[in-house]
């Protein structure tokens, strides 16, 4: 029995105990004067080291980013940029009725339709109270009419001041003052990781701006025409169709770059978009405003980046620089002594190290401007003092001629003169005076069919050829015409137009 006794003696007292723990914590949930307390982990200032523990981390980063005035202060400054083009109906082969058709729905019908007007929209940057707006020229190319709608809905219809394809940069005026507008920045001060905005029309969606940060700088990608400048902003800021000529702004509201396209294999953003750098649209627009076409300075040589692989296949003890392949004939790399085999490896105390960064740095400059170029030639490190030239191989300032230097007068042929000349197209110079038709040879009663091996039937088609050859980044600006005189004699030309100051 005493065995016994101690043993239920002991259970009663287990028992006790375990009853008055859980009526104690029972109180103790259900006090109402007791509220559970929330604790948030902070984890500014908390990391981990390799074998996984925790460990306290050093000048936590406290900055909160704020974009807001800067997206304020931008809207209002990109503007949507609506282009109207009216397509040229071909004229090689006359339009001939069809009878069956005529039959059926009368005698207006017309087998080949008329043309409709193609639009196409894209954004661009205030930089000026007076209203002077960049954009990328592809977003205006070839347009009949250029519409501007501000942020607070105005319509202006613009100028087209001036275009550079080689940057894919263009100039728009609208009249009027006081405009918003937002101010270049210094785009060689932008680093890499460096939070910037993409503000645009995309999509037709109206001020729409995004974030992101600055991915890369001196990016080539191969998307340009022949002479066309490749170094841009790489960011990670969503663009999409319609973004074209918007702004690239810094965290100070500062215009950095100006978005031009996207590298995509779908047609929308998957993460790629790229900007013309500030430094280099702040020079094609002033040289745009005084000279109506870009001052463009050339180096003159053909060159490769270094590499590894070059740097063995040319017995080269170093891979920084860029090689010079070949050195063109009548230009500045010529007659400052440069040769096939030197690496430049600085311009003006710059480092070289890609060609979209020697590019972008020649770019800068105008015919005429000195610079130094450090080269290593025969292991031997050298500077060269160059003086840059332009693509006629000299230094003076170049101004597209108006189409009136041409010196001719035109007149669309009728259908009567075309039947009796055997023709389906052509116009006739009615007229010839001092200008570089007279030069050429050409003279009155001469029908122009062709130009540059397009066909011409109106004054418009010359006017609008002239124009583009003008604007093009080749070396000779000439027109080569392919026509016939009255007489039946087939007669060929080639006409410069290029004018030089």
């Amino acid at each position: 029995m005493d065995n016994f006794g101690k043993k239920l003696l002991g259970f009663t007292a287990v028992a006790f105990v375990s009853s008055a723990i859980s009526i104690g914590a029972y109180t103790i949930l259900n006090n109402k004067n007791v509220e559970p307390e929330i604790r948030y982990v902070e984890w500014n200032n908390v990391g981990m080291n390799s074998n996984g523990q925790f460990v306290n981390v050093s000048n936590p980063i406290n900055q909160v980013i704020d974009f807001t005035s800067v997206a304020d202060m931008s809207v209002n400054a990109v503007v949507s940029i609506r282009s109207t083009v009216t397509p040229k109906q071909s004229r090689q082969m006359p339009q001939i009725p069809d009878p069956f058709l005529q039959f059926f729905f009368g005698d207006g019908y017309n087998s080949s339709p008329t043309p409709q007007q193609q639009t196409s929209s894209g954004s661009g940057v205030i930089i000026s109270n007076d209203g002077y707006i960049i954009t990328n020229n592809h977003v205006i190319e070839g347009g009949d009419k250029v519409e501007v709608i501000l942020n607070d809905k105005r319509m202006f219809n613009a100028k087209i001041v001036g275009t550079d394809q080689s940057t894919d940069l263009a100039l728009l005026k609208i009249e009027g003052e006081e405009f918003p507008m937002l101010k270049f920045g210094n785009s060689d001060m932008l680093k890499v990781g460096e939070w910037v905005l993409a503000v645009g029309n995309p999509m037709g969606l109206n001020s729409t701006v995004t974030a992101g940060i600055v991915s890369a700088k001196g990016r080539a990608i191969g998307a340009g025409k022949s002479m066309s400048i490749e170094s841009y902003i790489q960011t990670d800021a969503a663009v999409n169709p319609g973004n074209s000529g918007g702004a690239l702004v810094n965290t100070n509201g500062e215009l950095v770059g100006i978005n031009t396209m996207i590298l995509t294999q779908t047609g929308s953003y998957i993460g790629y978009s790229f900007a013309v750098p500030s430094n280099i649209a702040i020079k094609i627009v002033n040289d745009l405003k005084e000279y109506g076409s870009v001052q463009r300075a050339l180096l003159g040589v053909t060159i490769i980046e270094m590499s590894a692989d070059l740097a063995k296949d040319k017995n080269i003890d170093f891979i920084n620089g860029v090689y010079i392949e070949s050195v063109n004939d009548r230009s500045s790399a010529k007659e400052a002594g440069l040769k096939k085999g030197d690496i430049i490896t600085a311009i003006d105390g710059e480092k070289i190290n890609s060609s979209s960064k020697l590019q972008e740095l020649i770019s800068l400059h105008h015919p005429g401007d000195k610079i130094v170029i450090t080269i290593v030639r025969d292991e031997k490190e050298k500077e060269i003092e160059v003086i840059l030239k332009n693509q006629q191989g000299n230094t003076s300032i170049t101004k597209p001629s108006d189409f009136g230097a041409l010196g001719a007068g035109f007149a669309e042929l009728n259908n009567e003169k075309k039947n009796s000349y055997g023709i389906s197209s052509g116009v006739e110079v009615v007229g010839i005076k001092d200008g570089k038709f007279q030069r050429a040879g050409i003279r009155k009663g001469f029908i122009i069919l062709n130009i540059n091996g397009e066909v011409v039937n109106s004054t418009d088609d010359i006017e609008r050829i002239y124009n583009s050859i003008q604007n093009s980044s080749s070396r000779d600006k000439v027109m080569f015409i392919t026509g016939i005189y009255p007489n039946g004699r087939s007669a060929y030309y080639a006409v410069d137009i290029a004018i030089e100051e």
